[in-house]
């Protein structure tokens, strides 16, 4: 908090209830801390391109409610284009993934084809907005 005070041109306090109220505007939707995989075993990053067969509200809806119970799933989005969804799924070997893939990833809701691309390195991870 200080270096963001100092940052702004502000004293602590002052600074602290301006983020509290950015909080409680929903600008500020949450903190991060971005811990490193490698540290705990996760060395698979993939990129799941998924097809869904109908585009009707309930099934992307159930789709999109089962991706929230997978922690391996840390992102989803909602594509344009070839994919209907694009995931970022990481796991600790390819040979995790690939039961990830088999058990669930293909029997999500609505789903009938998954391409998955393995990430070779991450060149660039921030959570910063282009402000």
């Amino acid at each position: 908090m200080s270096d963001l005070a100092e940052k702004v041109g502000l004293s602590q306090t002052p600074c602290w209830r301006r983020v509290k109220k950015l909080e409680g505007d929903g600008i500020i939707s949450g903190r991060a801390v971005i811990l490193d995989p490698k540290s705990f075993g996760i060395v698979v990053d993939v990129v799941a391109h998924l097809r869904v067969a109908r585009q009707e509200e309930e099934t992307l809806e159930a789709l999109e409610a089962a991706v929230q119970t997978h922690p391996e799933i840390v992102e989803c989005f909602s594509m344009s284009g070839e994919s209907d969804y694009m995931l970022r799924v990481m796991s600790r070997s390819i040979e995790d993934y690939e039961k990830f893939l088999k058990k669930t990833l293909v029997h999500l809701p609505g789903v009938t084809g998954v391409n998955s691309s393995f990430v070779l390195k991450r060149v660039k991870l921030t959570t910063d907005l282009p402000l």
